[in-house]
């Protein structure tokens, strides 16, 4: 850094090593009662096009497939989510932070709509009130341990997809459009805004693509025919459905019963790419550590998993070859010092902790370093790593505060 840096890097050309950590400082962390595993923002250039039934249709389907799913609702001046799923209870909030609404079958939402006195009240403010707010549905919402996040996005290029893709980190954005022409140039608009982000496109859906006629099901190409093919080789995305018209999914939004919606096969291929940016995290974590082979420790007391990380007796370190234990050693706890753990334990090469609870600063250390972080674990630690390999462990979230004895720690 120069002598005489003015400490705006949008006024300066130097490639200094503050101007690269620059971009990362502007993510925020979630609540530190909240694990999301996958953001996925669900975008359009245009209004109407149905990105929040798509978004519905998603959240809907994967959480039928067994995945903790929630939906953030980022279209503050035009909220819709909670119309679709029916929702009529307020978000409620207490010291620790705000609670999301649970839908019928246990999709969590947290929407402007949801605060408001009135559903009917517009939301007459300005741009940076309304990123905050979205902002604040990131950091301040208890969301607890999420497998799928869908943030449905207001249309455009504008503040509030900036403050999305600046300050909550993205796995991939997928894109809902329609045939009309003009297509292209939002297609564009939209792929090109995620590459100066740096965030994936997952790929592209073309809402009311055809109507099918209900006696002979032929289909009708009510915008003419698609181009969208076209433009997904063009820009090389996937396409990933191709959505009718219909008047049963409207029906559904508008009377609150998208869960009780049928039609979801329509999404197959877009709910198993989602579900497969899962399982190559899991590749991914394997192929760190030399193909096959993984390192997982477990916080113990003798053989059992511990309730406090921070105090625990030992460390059991699992080394793992095709899902399979290939052999384990007892470390010693080096001390509970604020930070040392999470980086003694990456030293050691581990990828996966499990443990009974943790204090949040650890979480967010080990998130840092791309270290899996399994909570609410108990028993005996070998048969807990064996669950884990088989993909039955989930993480409950649970959290560990500062200065508290370790028999509150699963509690919190």
């Amino acid at each position: 850094m120069s002598e005489n840096c003015s400490n705006n890097c949008n006024t300066c050309n130097e490639d200094c090593s503050e101007r690269k950590q620059n971009p990362e400082s502007l993510l925020e962390k979630p609540h530190y009662l909240s694990e999301v595993k996958k953001v996925i923002g669900i975008v359009s250039g245009k209004g109407g096009v149905g990105k929040s039934s798509v978004t519905s249709m998603l959240a809907v389907s994967m959480n039928r497939k067994n995945h903790k799913t929630a939906i953030l609702d980022a279209d503050v001046t035009g909220p819709s989510i909670p119309k679709a799923f029916g929702l009529k209870k307020k978000s409620e909030a207490s010291e620790m932070g705000i609670f999301p609404v649970k839908s019928t079958t246990g999709i969590d939402i947290m929407s402007v709509n949801l605060i408001l006195e009135n559903d009917t009240d517009p939301v007459v403010w300005r741009g940076p009130v309304i990123s905050g707010v979205v902002k604040q549905f990131w950091t301040d919402v208890i969301w607890g341990n999420v497998d799928y996040m869908f943030i449905d996005m207001p249309p455009g290029t504008g503040d509030v997809p900036l403050t999305v893709f600046q300050s909550i980190p993205i796995d991939g954005i997928i894109i809902v459009t329609s045939p009309q022409e003009l297509v292209s140039m939002i297609v564009s608009k939209a792929v090109k805004m995620a590459e100066m982000m740096k965030v994936p496109v997952i790929g592209v859906i073309e809402n009311m693509s055809y109507l099918e006629c209900p006696d002979c099901h032929k289909e009708i190409k009510i915008f003419g025919e698609s181009n969208i093919q076209k433009i997904a080789h063009e820009y090389n995305i996937d396409v990933l459905a191709k959505l009718p018209l219909n008047p049963n999914i409207a029906k559904a939004c508008d009377d609150g019963t998208i869960e009780e919606f049928e039609g979801g096969d329509l999404l197959d291929k877009t709910i198993s790419i989602l579900e497969n940016m899962e399982n190559n995290k899991k590749d991914n974590i394997k192929e760190e550590n030399g193909g096959i082979k993984m390192k997982i420790a477990v916080a113990s007391e003798g053989k059992m998993v511990t309730e406090h990380f921070g105090h625990c007796e030992s460390f059991i370190i699992f080394e793992t070859e095709n899902d399979q234990i290939v052999n384990k050693e007892s470390v010693a706890n080096p001390g509970h010092k604020p930070g040392f753990l999470p980086n003694f334990l990456n030293d050691m090469g581990v990828k996966v902790i499990i443990s009974g609870g943790m204090g949040g600063g650890a979480i967010d250390i080990f998130n840092e370093k791309g270290i899996e972080v399994i909570t609410g674990a108990s028993g005996d630690a070998e048969a807990v790593v064996n669950e884990y390999l088989k993909g039955n462990l989930k993480s409950t979230g649970s959290v560990c505060h500062d200065h508290m004895h370790s028999d509150e720690c699963g509690n919190h």
